[in-house]
């Protein structure tokens, strides 16, 4: 049990880590577990669910944090900023046609994708058995 009550989940099966499951991409897209392949990854819309259902790997104990949304809101705001100056310099339109192009596009484009990298970033933290930093006390 770690700290907080909870299993470790590199302690449940080390053997399969990594080997034998589902491609990162594919957890990510389809919402599958990165251990056994279960369609079980997500609870909500973007959120996880506390375990899997099928072979009780514990997603709580990862930590995707908010690198996702960081990274996706930048890379989605560079290319929607190209866009709304590259339409206003060819065609002029007025401010509000801006706005109900580009604000629905751009809140759309980051909660979808949120999930594929929330997954993706998941399965590669279990396939790399990324953990929290530890310091060694000193011998």
């Amino acid at each position: 049990m770690g700290r907080l009550g909870r299993t470790d989940p590199w302690r449940l099966m080390p053997e399969q880590m990594g080997a034998g499951g589902p491609a990162p991409f594919d957890c990510g897209v389809r919402g599958l577990c990165p251990r056994c392949g279960a369609k079980t990854l997500f609870g909500g819309v973007v959120a996880f669910a506390d375990r899997c259902t099928a072979c009780d790997l514990d997603f709580a104990a990862f930590n995707v944090g908010d690198g996702p949304a960081a990274f996706l809101t930048l890379i989605l705001g560079g290319i929607v900023t190209v866009l709304a100056i590259w339409l206003d310099l060819s065609v002029g339109p007025p401010f509000w046609v801006h706005v109900v192009l580009w604000v629905p596009l751009t809140i759309g484009g980051v909660v979808g994708s949120l999930r594929v990298a929330k997954g993706v970033l998941l399965a590669l933290e279990y396939a790399r058995g990324a953990r929290e930093g530890r310091i060694d006390p000193q011998p």
